[in-house]
């Protein structure tokens, strides 16, 4: 299959011994970047998904249509594998069904399945979660919408944060009982919580951020830790990038002062200019393109 190289290189990341930091991705630009710096992995997270597709927050507006398509446009600019945040599956267990489905055709190499109760609940203020039963279903249902035996599904809980560590480490090991890939954590506070997580599962490890404490990979690696979120910080920064230059050139800047633009070498690299010429030349004849950067 045409994405089964990505998803074994996933899995090949799971079945090893470090711990690696995966690059936030969210666009066909983000991707090659990543991809060009040597990055073994992305990360599509839902809070970058929402602010580059809608500019919303992540509260659960995003579609799954619109989550694919961006991945799918994500997929054909680069060859990186991405791990994609699915959030809740957009709906019960039949719905997570499709959500497999639809992203494992738009070229994930692996996706999250969390059980946090998504949209937020009438009168709510803090985050909940599905019962344990209903997340098992969830899962079961991940599993069965996947075509690709290679695609990698990961069972994720925020239960560290919201109920407790116990209550983390039991949905767990239900959804490790199922057959998902991984476990997927977030909440996690302290060094004690993780090694209790890690004696009590058999399954790789992602840490969906941590504490100061608990950075350092060799550490990570030996508790079985094969994935670690840093956040998404690319975003942040192209969104300062983008506000000071505009605001630059709204203030009455020349264009020609600006600071801290890309290159027209690094431009180029992005969007394959050399690749786009030489199949100029060959497909239509085009021996000196001149691309406008």
């Amino acid at each position: 299959m045409a994405f089964r190289k990505r998803r074994e290189a996933l899995r090949s990341i799971l079945s090893g011994s470090a711990c690696i930091r995966p690059g936030s991705v969210y666009d066909a630009v983000s991707i090659r970047i990543a991809e060009d710096l040597g990055f073994e992995l992305g990360m599509f997270g839902g809070s970058v998904a929402s602010l580059a597709v809608l500019g919303d927050p992540d509260i659960a507006l995003i579609t799954l249509t619109e989550l694919a398509e961006q991945m799918r446009r994500m997929s054909r600019a680069a060859s990186l594998p991405v791990l994609v945040d699915a959030d809740h599956g957009y709906g019960n267990a039949l719905n997570v069904r499709r959500t497999v489905q639809e992203l494992e055709a738009a070229g994930a190499a692996g996706l999250t399945i969390e059980d946090t109760l998504l949209p937020q609940a009438y009168g709510e203020t803090k985050t909940q979660l599905i019962s344990l039963e209903e997340g098992v279903g969830k899962m079961k249902a991940a599993l069965d919408g996947r075509g690709d035996p290679s695609l990698v599904i990961m069972g994720r809980t925020g239960a560290a944060s919201v109920t407790s560590i116990e209550d983390a480490i039991a949905r767990a090991r239900a959804y490790e009982a199922v057959g998902v890939d991984a476990l997927f954590f977030t909440g996690v506070k302290t060094r004690g919580e993780l090694e209790a997580i890690a004696a009590a599962t058999r399954l790789p490890i992602v840490l969906g951020g941590s504490p100061e404490e608990m950075t350092e990979p060799a550490y990570l690696g030996g508790q079985r830790v094969r994935i670690a979120l840093q956040g998404h910080a690319p975003f942040a920064a192209a969104t300062l990038a983008v506000y000071e230059t505009l605001k630059a050139l709204r203030e009455g800047r020349s264009p020609k002062a600006l600071k801290g633009l890309a290159s027209s070498g690094l431009t180029g690299r992005v969007m394959r200019e050399a690749d786009v010429k030489a199949r100029s030349a060959e497909f239509l004849g085009l021996e000196n393109l001149g691309l406008k950067n």
